[in-house]
């Protein structure tokens, strides 16, 4: 895994084997950022990264001036290591260990940005139910963007705030955004 642009633009990190994860290849993520580039300035925004794994989504957004990052993940190793490289590079990224749906139902947080990559062997209605969730209790900011990382095989576009989606080789983002 590396850092593709910002500060620390090239530098790789290796996380733990044992990491139950499977990082966001590195040109699917950076096709995400070349879209999220056009939306935001990066030092300006707050972001959520659910299913936080790795931190590789973390570490892109801190990398590019991102301050206030919150990353989500329930295995004590994950968060373990993301503060880890936090701490290295002096990255302001705050973690919860917790399951996904527990901290959406309870957190105060809200976010410019929110990116969740779930297992993909989720059913679409548990994808959904992240979507839900966030927006039923205003997480996202109103002009922000919840986005979805998920297999060709699952179809999000029927959620009512679903806006588009993109595909890079077997990975899609699907991107939900307010309605007016």
């Amino acid at each position: 895994m590396r850092i593709i642009s910002g500060k620390y633009k090239g530098r790789r990190l290796t996380a733990p084997k044992n990491l139950p994860v499977r990082p966001t290849t590195d040109m699917a993520k950076e096709s995400l950022f070349n879209i999220l580039n056009n939306h935001f300035y990066f030092d300006g925004i707050s972001v959520i990264d659910l299913f936080s794994g790795t931190g590789n989504i973390s570490f892109e957004f801190a990398s590019r001036g991102t301050q206030e990052i919150y990353s989500i993940d329930q295995h004590f190793a994950c968060i373990k290591y993301i503060n880890q490289v936090a701490k290295d590079f002096n990255f302001n990224i705050t973690t919860f260990k917790s399951d996904v749906y527990t901290f959406l139902g309870k957190t105060n947080v809200k976010a410019n940005v929110i990116f969740a990559d779930p297992p993909y062997d989720f059913e679409a209605s548990q994808f959904l139910k992240i979507a839900d969730l966030i927006f039923e209790r205003n997480i996202l900011e109103e002009e922000g963007l919840l986005i979805i990382e998920h297999s060709k095989h699952t179809d999000l576009s029927g959620h009512p705030q679903f806006s588009y989606d993109k595909k890079y080789g077997g990975n899609v983002f699907s991107f939900f955004e307010h309605t007016s």
